[in-house]
């Protein structure tokens, strides 16, 4: 049972039902989560009446947009450091399990499997890697074809959540990465990659180029008939990008461990786990200079925390474990208002409550 329906479940039982005038909640970010944001949309609609605004323009946008309070809550792939957390009054929560997933379009190849490791993946995209049929790749997938083709790279041009987890991995894999490119949202490319905005804009690029590679959520691959690659995990193992895959990484994390969940999700052990995992944050103000607008949002999280599981699992993400729900559950219950109220706890009594 959903951890959050157990801690609301007695005060909700004495709350009254959603306040007749209707409203937005606004928000703004990862383009990697939208479809949960989609998705929790449209069922909050058709449940209590009010409306969702999500604007899918990456996680370093939307982070601007929350700490100005713009927008009724950001949404970011990278959990913020605690350093800016505190310098803009703001407190991240998680919100699903995802993957990213390397996709390439190879003629005559679709459906084919390629393998990949870290290290190779790495000088692709650090452009010491140029051509198909490089030996690097060859080496790895002995009972392909692979063309004599340009290999046309595809990536982030916006500050993105999905290129700092993607950076981190191949940090971790590659010294050389780490040390030229490090972990950011934002990276200098080499010169011919094809930047582009947007998990959108990455899954379009790679359908419609013939010999590219790229990076996206999960949740594009199926969206859009991508074709992601096998990689070689942790234990050696070649895995492929799946909810399983994702669940096992998160499994051998310090998220399930303790709890908490600072950390990121790349290369985590376990021989079905996939390597480039990521979690995906909500983000409020710690004090709601707009009270309004940061309740509404508030109690669209809420009740999608409370009713969301199925949406989350049916949109390729994996619903996060019941101790790092607590953990959330503690954090809304923070947000106030100028005045010093409660607005979290005080939000419950205009949350149906869910079915038991």
């Amino acid at each position: 049972m959903n951890i959050f329906r157990c801690l609301f479940w007695v005060p909700l039982m004495l709350s009254q039902a959603v306040s007749a005038h209707a409203e937005t909640a606004t928000g703004a970010g990862s383009s990697a989560a939208a479809p949960i944001y989609r998705g929790w949309a449209k069922a909050y609609s058709q449940a209590v009446g009010h409306a969702v605004e999500y604007e899918s323009i990456g996680s370093s946008a939307g982070m601007k947009k929350i700490q100005q309070q713009a927008v009724g809550f950001g949404a970011t792939d990278v959990y913020p450091s605690e350093k800016d957390l505190a310098e803009h009054g703001l407190l991240a929560l998680p919100v699903a399990i995802t993957g990213i997933a390397p996709v390439v379009n190879l003629p005559k190849m679709q459906g084919v499997p390629l393998r990949m490791t870290g290290d190779v993946l790495s000088r692709i995209f650090m452009g010491e890697i140029t051509r198909w049929n490089a030996r690097e790749i060859v080496a790895l997938n002995t009972d392909i074809a692979l063309p004599d083709l340009p290999i046309k790279v595809v990536v982030r041009a916006d500050g993105s959540g999905t290129t700092y987890n993607f950076a981190d991995y191949l940090g971790k894999v590659d010294p050389k990465w780490k040390s030229a490119y490090g972990a950011k949202t934002s990276l200098s490319w080499p010169a011919g990659f094809m930047a582009v905005k947007g998990s959108e804009g990455v899954a379009k690029g790679v359908r419609e180029t013939a010999g590219s590679i790229g990076y996206v959520d999960y949740g594009y691959v199926t969206e859009y008939g991508l074709v992601p690659v096998q990689m070689r995990n942790a234990d050696g193992v070649y895995v492929k990008p799946s909810i399983d895959a994702f669940r096992s990484a998160l499994s051998n994390s310090e998220w399930a461990a303790s709890g908490s969940f600072n950390t990121t999700l790349t290369q985590r052990p376990g021989k079905s786990s996939w390597p480039i995992t990521m979690g995906t944050f909500v983000v409020f103000p710690k004090v709601a200079r707009n009270p309004e607008q940061t309740a509404s949002a508030l109690r669209f999280v809420i009740w999608s925390f409370l009713n969301g599981d199925s949406l989350v699992q049916e949109n390729n993400f994996v619903r996060l474990p019941d101790r790092v729900q607590a953990s959330a559950f503690k954090q809304i219950t923070a947000v106030r208002d100028p005045q010093g109220k409660t607005l979290g706890m005080g939000l419950l009594s205009s949350i149906h409550p869910p079915s038991p």
